[in-house]
């Protein structure tokens, strides 16, 4: 899963958070847009009450109080923001869940350990998996890939504890190809944050 299958899975989970996303920001605009006014108005109404005592006082009142409201609402869409990364990110990760469930993706790991192959060029590796893809890919299954590849394949004794995916490593683990969905889903977190900043934030601005 390269960065087309990263941009894939990006503009799936875009398509389910968008709306909800859309309800948080107006939601977060409503709010901070409310706050400013109240501010505002209580900063008008202390400024009446103190004006024929202190004006220049109730000025300096007044300003920094719709500062501080301002940057208030600045820090809240800030914060909206990241809400809505880890959103699109947790539905990102059901959608990695479910996919280690299908056919495609013992297909899926297949390619990811022969590019994984090619990239390192060394003959000898170690291929380490989850406790579950160890058991449908065995010594028979890696027999064949390794005779398709002109390597020697075998996988580790120690299973990982990760999503799914693997890891291609040489005996001394010098060279390490990461391709477990792990890496994968921490890659996408980067693009996800971008692309949500120009469907929300960047139209708003």
């Amino acid at each position: 899963m390269g960065k087309d299958g990263l941009s894939a899975i990006a503009k799936d989970v875009l398509g389910d958070v968008q709306k909800e996303a859309e309800t948080i920001i107006l939601t977060a605009e409503r709010e901070a847009k409310e706050t400013l006014k109240a501010a505002k108005e209580q900063a008008d109404h202390d400024y009446k009450a103190i004006i024929t005592k202190a004006k220049s006082k109730a000025e300096v009142e007044k300003r920094k109080v719709a500062s501080v409201t301002e940057v208030e609402m600045r820090n809240r869409m800030l914060q909206t923001k990241e809400e809505l990364v880890d959103i699109a990110f947790e539905k990102a990760l059901v959608k990695l869940k479910n996919f280690v469930e299908t056919d495609d993706y013992h297909d899926y790991m297949l390619k990811d350990i022969q590019n994984a192959v090619k990239r390192i060029g060394i003959k000898d590796l170690i291929i380490k998996v989850n406790a579950k893809d160890k058991d449908w890919l065995t010594p028979d299954v890696l027999k064949v890939l390794s005779k398709k590849l002109h390597c020697a394949l075998r996988i580790s004794e120690k299973t990982e504890d990760f999503l799914g995916g693997c890891i291609v490593q040489t005996e001394d683990g010098k060279i390490i190809c990461d391709a477990t969905l792990d890496s994968r889903l921490q890659e996408l977190k980067p693009v996800l944050r971008v692309e949500l900043s120009k469907i929300l934030f960047e139209e708003r601005s």
